[in-house]
């Protein structure tokens, strides 16, 4: 009895050390099994109202079907409801329904139950189905999430088919309540993981639709980030020819990759979507328009006044209209001018800086009648902007992103496997 209880206690801490789930469920059969000394057991797992096979195990046919044996199990699930009603006639879907273990000494003499199935397989195997015994997994919530049933206990001594004891029973339960929570854990931290990331997909998604100018991006970042690990660790000469990658490392650095952009969250949009110098919440070019505007009415005006003045005087009115209509294309000119830096396509030369100071010093009238600069400060540095249509405070409003990210994320308490995350996504 105590060789079992020490098996019991070396399976248990197997079950907490394996993080793969194929071979979780291969450890909690073949435990079972090493336990009640069975020939063949099933594993099943519950997902909605139906149970579904995950490991199939007989030693005498020799049979090893689902986790890591390669082999796929095609046996329909098993539904619990059948037809509107509770299915107690099959005895692992009874277990599920009462939450009871179910300890049977031969199948073909057990009332109470379908064991047509059962003789079914018997029948084209050549095998003999006698002692069951059957319990539900349960998780920390006492949730059933599964069921293990267990397949003719043999003697130890004359490899005879005998019934399950009620120490087999003991152990098999201990270890239920044991695998139980090892497969709550692995699933636990593997739904955490789904939606870890599906959470920083979604903020990598939100940061592409910020933006119609680099829409995309945070997508495409992970998949070139990994072309490029992938690349390297591939390479067999050369100086990178020593650096190697693990699957720890691959989803570190894809994980970071995601979150590179986090930080442009805290960038204005009007910066991020800055399509011309003048843009902010709006595009001001439209203002210098109204302005332009303005010059060109009080350019009429004043032709207008001369020309009435100028009847019965020297001066020949054709003379007149020929000024106005000077003044009229050079500011049509000067407005073109001024379109075209807005733009900020090609690259500002000092020429043209310099052209865009000179208008700064033309003036207009606003409509409470005060002289105002044709151009403020803020648009005269605006306009002169060299190269792209990023001031140098815009500039570094973007950039900022970068330090806006390191501090997002070395703020989250990342596990272990993916403390270098803030470092990975702020280089």
């Amino acid at each position: 009895m105590l060789d079992r209880i020490d098996r019991l206690n070396e399976i248990g801490i197997a079950l907490s050390a394996e993080n793969d789930t194929p071979k979780l469920l291969e450890l909690i059969m073949m435990g079972a099994k090493a336990l009640s000394q069975a020939d063949g057991g099933s594993l099943y797992f519950l997902n909605n109202d139906e149970l579904s096979f995950e490991i199939i195990s007989n030693d005498s046919l020799d049979i090893q079907m689902g986790g890591t044996s390669g082999n796929e199990i095609t046996f329909p699930t098993i539904p619990l409801i059948v037809d509107g009603e509770e299915n107690h006639s099959n005895v692992v879907t009874h277990s599920v329904l009462t939450g009871k273990t179910i300890n049977i000494a031969d199948a073909y003499h057990e009332d109470g139950f379908d064991f047509t199935g059962t003789r079914n397989f018997d029948s084209n195997t050549g095998y003999r189905t006698r002692s069951m015994l059957t319990f539900p997994l349960k998780d920390h919530e006492q949730e059933i999430i599964g069921v293990l049933q267990l397949i003719n206990a043999r003697d130890i001594e004359s490899g005879d088919v005998i019934e399950f004891s009620a120490v087999d029973q003991q152990l098999a339960e201990s270890l239920a309540s044991q695998a139980a929570v090892a497969l709550t854990q692995q699933r636990l931290i593997s739904e955490l993981q789904v939606l870890f990331e599906s959470f920083i997909r979604m903020i990598a998604s939100a940061i592409d639709d910020k933006s119609p100018y680099t829409g995309g991006h945070c997508r495409r970042i992970p998949v070139l980030t990994m072309m490029l690990a992938d690349a390297v660790n591939a390479a067999d000469d050369g100086p990178l020819r020593d650096f190697q990658i693990t699957e720890k490392d691959r989803y570190e650095l894809e994980t970071a990759a995601w979150l590179h952009d986090c930080g442009k969250v805290v960038t204005p949009e009007y910066v991020m979507d800055k399509a011309t110098k003048l843009e902010t919440i709006y595009d001001r070019i439209n203002t210098l328009e109204a302005r332009f505007e303005v010059l060109r009415r009080d350019a009429e005006i004043a032709y207008l006044k001369a020309c009435l003045q100028a009847d019965g005087s020297a001066q020949p009115r054709d003379v007149l209209e020929d000024d106005y209509r000077q003044a009229c294309a050079q500011l049509t000119d000067d407005f073109e001018f001024l379109r075209n830096a807005n733009i900020g396509g090609e690259f500002m030369s000092e020429e043209h800086i310099e052209r865009v100071q000179q208008l700064a010093r033309l003036t207009w009238t606003d409509s409470a009648g005060k002289q105002q600069p044709l151009l403020s400060a803020d648009e005269v540095m605006n306009l002169s902007i060299q190269r792209g249509t990023l001031n140098d405070e815009e500039r570094e409003v973007i950039n900022n992103h970068i330090v806006a990210t390191i501090k997002m994320l070395e703020s989250l308490p990342f596990p272990r496997n993916l403390q270098n995350v803030p470092e990975y996504a702020g280089g």
